[in-house]
């Protein structure tokens, strides 16, 4: 499989905290050169809620890029996708979405529903295998902390990420697929005659501000990727856990000024923390900067043929949860092996955290084996 290496700026400015008892974390950085600005708490796992999405979006850009989608084909809303919940489009089993229709839907009104079609209709009508993708093509971008079990962000323990994470996914789909950026700088959009409104309030507040997505759950609270442009500077900036929608806002603007302010001063200014000059996707070091010239990650068609084959033995799996510390994942073995009868493991993935698996089990057995642990209060997914 194709790698893709990343590099270090070597550059990290800290001040101290203004904001901080309003949010959980804070990063503005370069989105040209990857050079963070500011940060707070940057790397610190968080629940990313519906920034989970640009992911999703980046995989459909790919799949249209390779042309295994085109704008102008229709996706089967299935009838799990029609029960998602609670932010939806209202889509019925059965019916039929544009693929550029569910690209609005997704970066405009971040419907639940839709991102659920396009996770099943992208990876074999199974969310969960969806969800695996992700990660693994996360981990190819250079995303080391994050991990996916959703197409959505809706809750779930195991679904995790951070800032600089996701400044890093924001800054690969600007790169890797600049002809589809204009998504997520839509202000409204219209569809079978309702209008939904970006609940990115930047894009009418703030001047330059061309993206990009929100997020809020009630664990993860209010979330915002915002971009913008001026004098031939582009920002991002990421805002993970604040209180309320303002705190979000507010908060976004006020790290995109500040990185306005400090981009064009004398980096001799500043106080800086060296790292190392490059890194490869496989290293802990936390990535600050994604290359300007890095190559496309343009290999996923493979990728998903030997993902597939991977699991065409025949055999089931059970993965029960994907832990940051050994210790949590043993705990959940002992609640997982009492609830389904049956033995797990723990595996560790390349992102770091340790999934909680049962494997080589059937069909059948699978279904039983989840049925049980969802009786017990354990959420699961079947995989292949």
């Amino acid at each position: 499989m194709k790698r893709v290496l990343f590099f270090i700026t070597g550059i990290s400015i800290f001040f101290g905290s203004v904001y901080a008892k309003e949010y959980r974390a804070a990063l503005v950085a370069d989105i040209d050169s990857g050079r963070v600005l500011y940060q707070e708490n940057a790397n610190q796992l968080n629940y990313p809620a519906s920034l989970t999405k640009i992911m999703t979006l980046y995989l459909t850009f790919d799949a249209l890029e390779h042309k295994r989608l085109r704008l102008d084909d229709y996706l089967i809303v299935s009838q799990s996708a029609a029960n998602a919940q609670p932010v939806v489009l209202g889509l019925k089993a059965g019916s039929k979405i544009s693929v550029e229709d569910a690209i609005k839907a997704v970066a405009v009104h971040s419907a639940n529903d839709v991102a659920r079609v396009l996770a099943e209709n992208l990876q074999g009508g199974k969310e969960g295998n969806f969800a695996n993708l992700m990660t693994r093509v996360a981990n190819e971008i250079g995303l080391q902390q994050t991990n996916f079990e959703n197409s959505s962000g809706l809750p779930n323990d195991d679904h995790l990420s951070t800032a600089r994470d996701i400044a890093l996914l924001s800054m690969a789909v600007y790169k890797h697929f600049p002809q589809y950026w204009k998504y997520f700088g839509i202000k409204s959009w219209t569809y079978n005659g309702k209008t939904y409104t970006n609940g990115n309030r930047l894009l009418t507040e703030y001047p330059g501000c061309d993206g990009m997505k929100t997020g809020f759950t009630n664990k993860s609270k209010y979330s915002l990727v915002a971009t913008a442009k001026r004098n031939n500077k582009h920002l991002i900036a990421v805002v993970l856990g604040a209180d309320n929608k303002d705190v979000r806002a507010n908060t976004a603007m006020k790290m995109l000024n500040l990185g306005f302010e400090r981009i064009g001063q004398d980096n001799s200014n500043y106080t800086y923390q060296k790292r190392e000059n490059s890194v490869s996707v496989n290293t802990n070091n936390p990535v600050v900067k994604y290359a300007q010239d890095a190559p496309k990650y343009n290999n996923m068609q493979s990728d998903i043929k030997e993902y597939k084959q991977q699991y065409s033995s025949g055999n089931a799996g059970v993965q029960c949860g994907a832990f940051a510390s050994y210790d949590s994942a043993n705990a959940q073995i002992k609640r997982v092996n009492q609830a389904t009868g049956l033995k797990a493991v723990i595996e560790r993935n390349d992102s770091g955290l340790y999934r909680v698996r049962i494997n080589g089990v059937s069909d059948s057995v699978a279904q039983n084996a989840k049925n049980n642990a969802f009786n017990n209060g354990i959420d699961c997914y079947i995989f292949h």
